[in-house]
Formats: C-alpha cells, sequence, structure tokens
C-alpha cells in the first residue's frame, strides 16, 4: 500500500500518488456541496446564507488544524523516504500527542467563542443563530477532523494515499444520508448539517485508525518509541506550527472579507458562499497536487536527491497550469448550471443569488493558474523543510485581502469582493516563487545527490 517517491519517473509518481487524494478531494468538496444545496432547498435561502457566513470562521479553526497535521507528517515522510522506520514511528507517536493536546484545547476555545466572533464579523441578526448553532457542532467534533486529518496525513507520508480516499467516500455517503435524516426527519434545522458532517468525519477518523492498526507492519510500535521525547517534539512544532499559522493567517484575511461581505447581506453572503463552494471543488486538483508535493518533496530530501525535487516542481507546475486552463472555462460554462443547485428557483432570492455568483466564478477563475502555482510551490517548500517561507506569503497573502477590503470593495463593491482572493493569490506568488529559487539553490549546496539529509 506504501509508495517510494524516491525511485522511478517523477512525473508519472506524482500524477499516480495525487489522483487519489484528487478524487478524495473533490468527493469531500461534493459533500460540503451537499450539506449547503440540502439547507438551501429544503430550508430556504436565509439557511444557506447561515452556513455560508461561518465559512471563514471555520477555515480559521480547522484550517489551522489542517496545517498542522499536514505539517507533521513531513517529517514522517522524510523518515520513511531516508529508510528509517524507527525514528518514522517515534515522530508518528509525538505528532499524536501534539494532535490530542491542539484537539481539546481549540475544542474548549473554539465552542466559549464562536458566537462573539460572529457577532464581532457582524453577521446578519436573522441568520446568527443558525450561524452559531452550526459552528458549536462544528466545533465540538474536532476531535474527529484532527484524527482523520493526522492518520491521513501519515498515510500518505508512507505513500498511500487511495486508504483516506476510501474511508472519505464512505464518510461522504454517510454525511449525504445523516443531512437528510437530521434536516427531513429530525427537522433538526441548520444545526442538522453539522451533527451530520461530525458524525460522518468520526466514522472515517476510526475507520483509517483501525485499517492502519491492522494493515501495517511497520506500525509495530516499541515502549520506547511512544515515550515523548523533546527533540522530536521541537522537531514536529518547528514544521507544523508554522504550516498551521500560514493557514490561519489566511483564514485570518477571509475573515476581513467576509466581514466585509456580511454588510451586503444575505443574498449576497448566499451568493460569495455558493460560488466558493463551486469554486472549491474545481480547485481540489490543484490542492491535491500541492499536497502531494510536499510528500514527494519530502520523501526525496530525506534521500538525498535534490535533483529528482527539481525535476518534479517543474512537472507538477506545469500540470498545474495545464489544469487551471480547463476549470476557468469549466467555470465559465457550466458555473451558473451549478449555482442552480443550490436553490429553488421558486425562492425570491434566486435571481441575485445567481447572477452574482456566475459574477464572482468567472473573474475569480481568470486567476486560476496563478492559484495552481501557489499550492504547488507552498507545499513544496514545507516538505523541502523551509516552514517560515510559506508563512510570509500567507502574511503577504492577510495584507493583500486586507487591502481589497479596504480599497477594492469601497471603490468597485461586488467586483472588488470578486477579485479579493486573486489579489492576495498573487502577493503570494510573489514571494513562493522567488523562494522556491532560493531554497532549491541552496539545498543542491548543502545535501549533494545520494546523501540522506539528517532530519
Amino acid at each position: 500500500m506504501t509508495k517510494d517517491m524516491t525511485k522511478g519517473r517523477p512525473l508519472w509518481l506524482i500524477l499516480s500518488f495525487c489522483l487519489p487524494m484528487v478524487f478524495g478531494n473533490i468527493l469531500q468538496q461534493l459533500y460540503n456541496m451537499a450539506d449547503t444545496a440540502i439547507v438551501g432547498r429544503c430550508i430556504d435561502a436565509d439557511a444557506l446564507a447561515a452556513i455560508g457566513g461561518t465559512g471563514a470562521v471555520c477555515f480559521l479553526v480547522i484550517g489551522f488544524a489542517t496545517g498542522l497535521c499536514t505539517g507533521l507528517s513531513i517529517p514522517v515522510a522524510q523518515a520513511y523516504g531516508a529508510g528509517d522506520m524507527s525514528k518514522m514511528r517515534r515522530y508518528m507517536a509525538n505528532a499524536a500527542l501534539i494532535a490530542a493536546v491542539t484537539a481539546i484545547v481549540l475544542t474548549v476555545l473554539t465552542v466559549v467563542f464562536c458566537r462573539p466572533l460572529l457577532h464581532l464579523m457582524q453577521t446578519p441578526e436573522e441568520i446568527l443563530d443558525d450561524s452559531a448553532a452550526y459552528l458549536t457542532v462544528i466545533f465540538a467534533g474536532l476531535a474527529a477532523t484532527i484524527l482523520y486529518n493526522l492518520l491521513a496525513g501519515f498515510l500518505r507520508a508512507m505513500g498511500d494515499s487511495t486508504t483516506p480516499l476510501l474511508f472519505l467516500g464512505l464518510s461522504s455517503v454517510l454525511n449525504i444520508v445523516l443531512d437528510l435524516m437530521c434536516i427531513l426527519v429530525f427537522h433538526m434545522g441548520v444545526m442538522g448539517a453539522g451533527v451530520a458532517t461530525v458524525a460522518a468525519q468520526a466514522v472515517s477518523a476510526v475507520g483509517c485508525l483501525h485499517f492502519m492498526y491492522t494493515h501495517f507492519d511497520e506500525l509495530t510500535f516499541s515502549r520506547e518509541e511512544l515515550r515523548p521525547r523533546a527533540d522530536h517534539i521541537a522537531r514536529l512544532c518547528g514544521v507544523g506550527l508554522p504550516m498551521a499559522f500560514q493557514f490561519s493567517i489566511t483564514a485570518i484575511g477571509s475573515i476581513l472579507l467576509q466581514t466585509s461581505v456580511n454588510g451586503f447581506g444575505p443574498a449576497i453572503i448566499a451568493s460569495v458562499s455558493t460560488a466558493q463552494k463551486i469554486q472549491n471543488v474545481v480547485a481540489g486538483p490543484m490542492e491535491s497536487l500541492g499536497i502531494t508535493m510536499a510528500t514527494y518533496c519530502g520523501q526525496n530530501l530525506g534521500a538525498g536527491r535534490v535533483d529528482r525535487i527539481r525535476t518534479g516542481l517543474r512537472s507538477s507546475v506545469l500540470t498545474g497550469l495545464l489544469y487551471a486552463c480547463f476549470a476557468y472555462a469549466f467555470c465559465y460554462l457550466l458555473g451558473g448550471w451549478f449555482v442552480g443547485l443550490f436553490l429553488s428557483a421558486d425562492d425570491p432570492a434566486y435571481a441575485v443569488i445567481m447572477a452574482h455568483a456566475t459574477q464572482y466564478l468567472r473573474i475569480s477563475g481568470l486567476f486560476y493558474p496563478v492559484l495552481a502555482v501557489l499550492f504547488v510551490l507552498r507545499n513544496s517548500l514545507q516538505g523541502m523543510g523551509y516552514s517560515f517561507l510559506p508563512m510570509s506569503a500567507g502574511i503577504l497573502e492577510l495584507i493583500a485581502r486586507a487591502f481589497a477590503v479596504a480599497v477594492l470593495i469601497t471603490a468597485m463593491g461586488f467586483t472588488g469582493v470578486c477579485l479579493a482572493s486573486p489579489t492576495a493569490w498573487v502577493a503570494a506568488d510573489v514571494l513562493l516563487i522567488s523562494a522556491s529559487v532560493y531554497a532549491l539553490s541552496t539545498l543542491e549546496r548543502r545535501v549533494p545527490n545520494g546523501a540522506v539529509q539528517k532530519i
């Protein structure tokens, strides 16, 4: 089930590893869309806006957790690439300890402060109660989300991108079934969508844990390997925390943008949320390509194969650019049809949501090539052990989104909303491109080909 990415044709390895994650990412985004579509069609546009208005806050918290888990898996990938299974297991055990502490702290803080944060974001009163109920449930289930992402990261670090997909598929089907039951049978409203999501995520996490325990001989831990080690915790935090903060910094920019969008009212909130759900689906393969490069670069750095990192990076950037052109054509031609899935044509807000969501997709989609480069370079730098540079790019994204809120939206209205995220992507790429050139040249001097990188 595992895959050694230090041998063989780089492009083929990258694509074969990436493809299951692409399906998994699209599947995850589709069931997120199903959440929203079921709410919009079975309840109303205000309920759709209530979930949409929580997107930036969810990104802040869940993005932090996902970034941390992805970062924690990078030393695991490097140890696997170096062939040191004992060190790999020690990294896993200490990463699990960090993730458990994070889950407890985040759950307490987010459940307590989610409603005040929605107030701070100027969430309209007519959707505030539903938004708070949905967020409370999602945050109460953070432990399941963190467990799944940690285990999926471990599996990918060992070259297995298929197993997380299988359990995600099970979770997706279960989520849709539970959505319908909670909303239509038990009449739980917007909160029911949150309950369904958390329950489905928990099943996926437990399934991954059981599979790893029963199918991987290399995951038989000794008592000494389970012991907390300060040097391993320091190394894991040194990689994981910058990646987590990078996601959170980007999310703060999204919160600023969401606060501005909230001022336009529930119909525009629903428009932006709907467009972003569709955009998340079409951007999924670009994100999966980036995550693949974190594992690919991590394993090859562990093996001392900097030449393969350069080759793989070039191939993945070109692949991402080609896909981005397809993604834009898809959004331009079919975006309006997908928007129509989220809401009944009889809803009074249908025409407004259709017009604005379609506009958002067509403007934002022009910049998908920029987004593809961002995903690939940001994750590649993480895999190469450069945690600070991607975090710095996240800071540039935050500054760019703040500029969009203060200047573009004020001057251009909804068109400025459409340009806010692309402005952030361009700002991040300016740093990431130069940082990647620097990182590769530095590694080529520091790690002669074939010399195993000390981790």
